[in-house]
């Protein structure tokens, strides 16, 4: 009787088995929704339509791309938690996943507990700019004002925990000056007031400014990251002139529920990996700014739970709040 029941339970899991691999090999088979917590039309937004569109070419069924913007993130992640996990909803979020555990926890969604974590798809340099008409031509120039007139510079963000937020509060910290932080909910509005001199410091990630800088708008004074940007060879790195910045604050991730089968993690993972190394895509990413980094989903794990920890120490020592 009992290796009947053995057997039985066997057999059972054996089916199981086979019924999730063919699952996965047959999805998706309606369309998928890839739910950004952010705008439309923003460095995040971009890369992630550019997914989209390729994983609806290798599926046959559309990705579409739902925006939903809010508490620096977290509306639209806490959405994405709760949806079925059934692989038809995936989450490209961003380093606010790990910041706001520290600067805006939410109460509906733990990052590491209830999302299941797919790649790590791309960083992004940063680019610090000034108005055309600044007077400052250099990262010293800057830094020299800053510290003979504390707070009496501005900087623009797109808000507490986001990558233009944390990116100019670590150069502030290592440069030793205060700047006055002023928000903004739009990108083009933060864009508008900088080009204008309203706004007198700026380091947004660099995908989206790159026209702006090119034709005169901005003034480029730094870029992030260990290389110089290909699309501005003439501007240096912080690292060349001394600022031990870091490599990247912004990162762009896939996720999905927690309890989404892994075969479904696996196909989604092996199929973005693709997309990456495609030519076409490659290019695009750049001339956008972007540094891909694709693989496995522990690798994605491991980050997380790194990132998390980074931000809680710097927000002990720098400004954040």
């Amino acid at each position: 009787m009992r290796l009947r029941s053995w057997l039985g339970v066997m057999l059972m899991s054996a089916l199981l088995a086979v019924n999730a691999a063919a699952w996965a090999q047959s999805y998706p088979e309606r369309p998928v929704r890839m739910l950004i917590a952010f705008p439309g039309g923003g460095t995040i937004d971009t890369l992630g339509r550019i997914l989209a569109q390729k994983l609806t070419e290798a599926w046959g069924q559309n990705v579409v791309i739902e925006n939903r913007p809010g508490a620096g993130g977290n509306i639209g992640a806490a959405a994405a938690a709760k949806s079925a996990p059934d692989g038809y909803t995936l989450h490209f979020g961003a380093q606010t996943l790990a910041v706001n555990v520290t600067l805006q926890p939410s109460k509906e969604f733990d990052p590491v507990k209830d999302f299941d974590p797919i790649m790590l798809v791309a960083t992004a340099q940063d680019v610090l700019v000034v108005p055309p008409n600044s007077p400052f031509h250099s990262v010293k120039e800057l830094i020299d004002y800053a510290k003979a007139h504390p707070g009496e510079l501005n900087y623009a963000s797109l808000g507490t925990g986001t990558s233009g937020h944390l990116a100019t509060v670590m150069f502030s910290d290592l440069a030793g000056i205060k700047l006055q932080h002023v928000p903004y909910t739009s990108v083009s509005q933060a864009t508008t007031d900088v080009i204008s001199g309203r706004i007198a410091v700026f380091l947004p990630t660099l995908g989206g400014h790159i026209g702006n800088v090119t034709a005169g708008r901005m003034r480029a004074l730094a870029v992030s990251g260990r290389a110089r940007a290909v699309q501005l060879p003439d501007v240096p790195t912080f690292n060349e002139l001394g600022v031990k910045f870091v490599d990247e604050t912004s990162w762009y991730a896939l996720f999905a529920p927690k309890g989404t089968p892994v075969e479904i993690i696996a196909k989604v993972n092996a199929d973005v990996e693709r997309i990456l190394a495609m030519p076409d895509v490659k290019e695009k990413g750049l001339t956008l700014g972007y540094r891909f980094v694709g693989g496995s989903p522990d690798k994605l794990a491991a980050f997380l739970k790194s990132e998390i920890a980074k931000w809680a120490e710097v927000a002990q020592s720098a400004s954040l709040k």
